[in-house]
C-alpha cells in the first residue's frame, strides 16, 4: 500500500483548508476536516490503485474532496454517479468550479448511454415514415426536429419541452441493436461518435453507473476503448451499485424488444422489392406468438422464479412457438442482409436475441437464478448471477486502477463488511467519516408509541392517526414515505380530506414537477415510494418532517433476492442477518437522509416501525442513524416545532434557533 509522504497529504489539506485557495475564491465554502481527511484518502488511494470504501455522512462535501485529488493526480480519472441529474450537476456545477480554483488545464468529457443523445438517422426515419402522429406527439416532432439543426450534443436533457416520458424519443434514439455504426449515412454527424470521442481524449470523464457497467460488464454499448487504460474509477452514490451490477451481468430479453426489432423489419421492406411478400407472414406470426405467451403468464404473479413458468404447459408451449419463430425469422432475414445495410443490422439482431432466449431457456447451471416478469402489455426473462462478487472482482482486476467507493450510506452500524461481500471487495481500506451537522440541536427522532404489527390489517390507519399531530405541529412541510405503493395509495385517501395542506402524491405527476411544487407551496405534506428514498434534497424549511412507515425490508417477490438468501443459508450464513437486516439499514439510512440536508435546516425524522424497539435487531437500524435524541412524547415534539424562530423572522431568511 502506498503512503504519501506528510507534505504531500498536507498539501491537498490545506487546498481545502480556511487559508487555502477554495476558501478564499468561493463564496459560502466551509472548510471541513472530514473533507480534507477524505481528499486525502482518495489521493492516497489513486497514487496506490488502491480499493478505498469511504462513507461520508451529508455535508462533508464529498464532491470537492474526490474532484481534487481526481484533477491534481494528472491521471485518467472516470467518475460514475447514480444518476443522471446528479451526472449533470457533476460536470456542470461542480467539476468547472474545481477546475477554475486550481486552474487545472484538463480536457473533460460527460458521457451518457446511447438513449440519451438524438439519432439523425431514426428522426430522418420517422419524418420519412410520414405517420399520422396526434396532435401532442406532431407538435413534439416538430420541436426535436428545429432543436437537431441547433444542437451540439445532441443530449436530450437540454430539450425540457418534450418530456422524458414521449413515446417520441424511443423512435428518434437508437439502441446497440438497432445502430448502424459506421454503415450510418449520418455516421460522421452522430452525436454518440462525437460524445464518445470527446471522452476517449479527456483526463477526467463523468458517467453514470447505467454506462459505466453496461461498458466495462457488457461491452454493448460500444464505448469499450473509452474506459480502460483509466487510473481510477470514482463511484459516487455507490450503495446503488450491488442492485446495478445485478442487472448489467444479467441476460435478458424482452417483449419489447422482439415487438420493436418486428416493427423495424417493416419499416425496412419499404422500397425493397419482394421483401413485404416474404417477411409479413413471419414477422405477424412473432407478433402474435409473443401476444399469446404474455396471455398465458397472466395467472402467475407478476415476477417470479422461471420453475413457475416451466411448470405450466401452455407457458412451455408458447414459449416453445416463439423460438421457433425466431429462429425462422432470423433465417429469412440472413437471406435479405446483402440488399440492405438495415437488414443486415435486423439479421444480427435476430441473432442477437435467438441466442439470449436459448440461453436463458435451456441454462441449468446453478451459477445463474433464471426468473421472469410481466408488465402490462409485456414480460421480460433473465438469468442473474447468484454471486455478484465474482464478475465484479474480475472486472475490477482487469482494469488494473484504484476503485473508490463513496456514499452517505455503506456501513451498518459502522461495518462495511455487508457492502464489500456483495462486490467481492477483499481486504479494502474503509474510511468513516460523520456529518459536520449537530445533529443533537437540528434534529429530533420520534417514535411514534402503540403502533400495532407492522403486518396488521389497519396498519396504515394506525400510522396517518399517529402521525396526524406531528403535521400539525409542523403545519405540513413533510415527506411521508411508504415502503409499498398500496400503503402509499391508502394514506393518500386517508390524508385526502383530513388535511389543509396541498398533498403531493408520487405517481400523479413526474418526480421532478412534484418536487417542484412541493417546494414552492412551502407547506405541502409529499408522499412517495422507493424513488423519493434517495436522491431527492429539499434544503431549507419547505421540508421539515420525514415520516417513514416501515422498515424497508426488499419484498420477498423477488426471485433472486429468495435465491441468494437460500445461497447464503446453504454456506452457513444468517440470511436475515446476513443480508436482509443490512440491505434494509442501508435503504433506511437514505430515506432519514432526506431530513437535514444543511447546517441551518430543523426537523423531525418519525419512525413508525415498532419492530425497531421490540425486536434485537431494531438497535442495528438505530445505532446506524445521524446521533439524533429520541422520544416516544408526541409533546417533545410539539415543543421542536414551538421553539423554531417565528414566522416573521423565519420569512427574514434569518437562521434558524435550536430546540
Amino acid at each position: 500500500m502506498t503512503h504519501l509522504d506528510d507534505t504531500e497529504s498536507d498539501d491537498i489539506g490545506t487546498l481545502l483548508g480556511a487559508d487555502g485557495p477554495f476558501a478564499r475564491e468561493l463564496p459560502n465554502f466551509a472548510p471541513r476536516l472530514a473533507q480534507q481527511a477524505m481528499a486525502r484518502a482518495v489521493q492516497q488511494a489513486i497514487a496506490g490503485r488502491d480499493t478505498l470504501i469511504a462513507e461520508a455522512g451529508t455535508g462533508t462535501g464529498k464532491t470537492f474532496a474526490y474532484l481534487v485529488p481526481a484533477l491534481l493526480s494528472g491521471e485518467r480519472v472516470i467518475i460514475s454517479t447514480g444518476t443522471k441529474t446528479l451526472q449533470d450537476q457533476l460536470y456542470f456545477r461542480d467539476l468547472p468550479k474545481v477546475r477554475s480554483v486550481l486552474g487545472a488545464r484538463l480536457k473533460t468529457a460527460l458521457l451518457k448511454g446511447r438513449a440519451n443523445y438524438l439519432c439523425l438517422y431514426r428522426l430522418d426515419q420517422t419524418v420519412r415514415e410520414g405517420a399520422t402522429f396526434e396532435r401532442t406527439q406532431a407538435a413534439q416532432l416538430a420541436t426535436i426536429r428545429a432543436w437537431s439543426a441547433r444542437t451540439r450534443r445532441g443530449d436530450r436533457m437540454e430539450l425540457a419541452e418534450v418530456p422524458e416520458e414521449s413515446p417520441l424519443w424511443p423512435r428518434v434514439t437508437s439502441t446497440p441493436e438497432n445502430c448502424l455504426g459506421v454503415e450510418c449515412p449520418f455516421f460522421e454527424d452522430c452525436h454518440v461518435v462525437k460524445a464518445r470521442r470527446e471522452a476517449l481524449e479527456a483526463d477526467v470523464v463523468v458517467v453514470n453507473h447505467h454506462l459505466l457497467f453496461a461498458d466495462l460488464a457488457l461491452k454493448q454499448e460500444g464505448f469499450g476503448e473509452i474506459l480502460p487504460g483509466a487510473a481510477a474509477f470514482i463511484l459516487d452514490e455507490a450503495h446503488q451499485i450491488p442492485e446495478l451490477a445485478g442487472q448489467f451481468f444479467s441476460q435478458s430479453i424482452s417483449a419489447r424488444q422482439l415487438t420493436d426489432m418486428a416493427k423495424d423489419v417493416l419499416t425496412e421492406c419499404t422500397g425493397i422489392t419482394g421483401a413485404i411478400g416474404l417477411l409479413l407472414e413471419p414477422v405477424e406470426a412473432l407478433q402474435d406468438a409473443l401476444r399469446k405467451l404474455r396471455l398465458a403468464l397472466e395467472p402467475l404473479p407478476t415476477r417470479g422464479a422461471f420453475q413457475l413458468l416451466e411448470d405450466r404447459a401452455d407457458v412451455r408451449a408458447s414459449l416453445h412457438e416463439l423460438r421457433e419463430l425466431l429462429a425462422t425469422l432470423e433465417e429469412l432475414l440472413a437471406s435479405q442482409a446483402e440488399r440492405s445495410r438495415g437488414f443486415a443490422n435486423l439479421r444480427e439482431r435476430a441473432e442477437l436475441f435467438t441466442e439470449r432466449l436459448e440461453r436463458i431457456v435451456e441454462s441449468h447451471g446453478d451459477q445463474d437464478v433464471r426468473w421472469y416478469e410481466t408488465f402490462p402489455r409485456g414480460f421480460a426473462l433473465y438469468a442473474t448471477p447468484l454471486d455478484l462478487a465474482v464478475p465484479m472482482r474480475g472486472l475490477r482486476e482487469r482494469t488494473h486502477a484504484a476503485w473508490i467507493h463513496t456514499s452517505a450510506t455503506l456501513s451498518v452500524a459502522g461495518n462495511f463488511d455487508h457492502f464489500a461481500r456483495q462486490l467481492g471487495l477483499d481486504d479494502p481500506r474503509t474510511l468513516s467519516l460523520g456529518s459536520p451537522f449537530d445533529y443533537a440541536r437540528q434534529g429530533l427522532c420520534y417514535l411514534p408509541p402503540d403502533l400495532p404489527d407492522p403486518n396488521a390489517r389497519d396498519y396504515t390507519e394506525q400510522v396517518i392517526e399517529s402521525v396526524l399531530p406531528v403535521l400539525h405541529a409542523s403545519n405540513g412541510r413533510a415527506f411521508l414515505l411508504f415502503t409499498s405503493h398500496r400503503a402509499l395509495r391508502r394514506a393518500a385517501e386517508l390524508l385526502q380530506d383530513k388535511v389543509p395542506w396541498p398533498l403531493f402524491v408520487q405517481g400523479t405527476a413526474p418526480r421532478p414537477r412534484l418536487l417542484e411544487e412541493f417546494r414552492a407551496s412551502g407547506h405541502g405534506v409529499l408522499l412517495g415510494a422507493a424513488s423519493f428514498w434517495e436522491g431527492v434534497d429539499v434544503v431549507g424549511e419547505a421540508l421539515s418532517v420525514v415520516v417513514i412507515d416501515k422498515l424497508p425490508f426488499a419484498a420477498p417477490d423477488d426471485p433472486v433476492l429468495m435465491a441468494r438468501l437460500a445461497a447464503l443459508e446453504q454456506s452457513g450464513i444468517n440470511p436475515f442477518m446476513g443480508w436482509q437486516v443490512p440491505s434494509a439499514v442501508i435503504a433506511l439510512k437514505q430515506g432519514a437522509g432526506r431530513l437535514i440536508r444543511d447546517v441551518h435546516d430543523r426537523g423531525v425524522l418519525v419512525l413508525c416501525d415498532p419492530r425497531l424497539t421490540s425486536k434485537g435487531y431494531g438497535r442495528l437500524f438505530l445505532a446506524s442513524l445521524p446521533p439524533m435524541p429520541r422520544t416516544r412524547a408526541l409533546a417533545d415534539v410539539q415543543v421542536f416545532f414551538a421553539n423554531a424562530l417565528s414566522p416573521d423572522a423565519r420569512d427574514g431568511g434569518e437562521g434558524r434557533a435550536g430546540v
